[in-house]
């Protein structure tokens, strides 16, 4: 499954790679908003892909300050 190496690929990462992922990933969640508002987008499951791998990492970046 892609969502399982997506995590397995996390959860190699540092604290600091998490948050530039993070950041990426919000950006790119915020392009695919604006796409979809302007009828320009023709997956609109990304978003849902993308609103879940952005809760993956934040869920990696608390158990990694623990």
């Amino acid at each position: 499954m892609k969502s399982n190496d997506y995590l397995k690929d996390l959860n190699k990462m540092t604290a600091d790679q998490l948050q530039e992922e993070l950041v990426s990933a919000k950006k790119e969640l915020f392009n695919l908003r604006f796409q979809n508002a302007t009828n320009q987008l023709s997956n609109t499951a990304r978003i849902t892909q993308v609103r879940r791998n952005i809760a993956r990492i934040q869920t990696l970046i608390r158990a990694k300050a623990e």
